[in-house]
């Protein structure tokens, strides 16, 4: 049994790929460290951006492993235009996985990047990873496993959060396990 905890990055200043933890999230980075410190890791895996690193390191300190870095985790982008309904825009692309807007990526587009890394993942010999990644990407992965996680789901989601994904030959399953 191989299992992925996929966890969102903690509270930032922002959204922009060097934005840094607030001093709430930097406090939420050691409580994470603290969540995983009765769970075996094998690997920790994480987005390029600032945040996403941050979130992880105390965990990673901790128990002596290098972050990985995968360019595949990044936050998708929506647009490259600044959209002033943007929010109904990401709620559009939550049901017509299809859509695009100006320089950005479909849901499609986004999901199948993560996916990718998860496969990869679970094809690895590695049977307990920690991946660090962005709601929106996060969310579509599980929407990908269930079409019943949506656009409501990723409105839920906290700063941190994590989950559990399980792989058992071959059904993909996963859980909410943050606190």
């Amino acid at each position: 049994m191989k299992k992925i905890y996929v966890v969102r990055h903690c509270e930032a200043v922002g959204q922009s790929p060097d934005a840094q933890l607030t001093d709430k999230g930097l406090k939420q980075a050691f409580e994470l460290c603290e969540f995983f410190s009765n769970i075996k890791i094998d690997q920790i895996i994480a987005s390029p951006y600032r945040r996403a690193i941050e979130s992880i390191q105390p965990l990673a300190k901790r128990l002596g492993l290098e972050v990985e870095i995968d360019r595949r985790l990044t936050e998708r982008i929506l647009s490259t235009k600044n959209l002033s309904d943007w929010f109904e825009k990401l709620r559009s692309t939550f049901e017509d996985i299809e859509l695009k807007f100006e320089g950005g990526e479909s849901s499609r587009e986004a999901m199948n990047r993560i996916v990718e890394v998860v496969d990869e993942i679970f094809s690895r010999n590695n049977d307990h990873t920690v991946v660090v990644t962005h709601g929106n990407l996060m969310s579509l992965l599980f929407m990908f496993y269930s079409k019943d996680f949506g656009f409501d789901n990723w409105k839920s989601l906290s700063n941190p959060d994590v989950f559990l994904l399980i792989k058992e030959g071959n059904q993909v399953t996963f859980k909410r396990i943050w606190k």
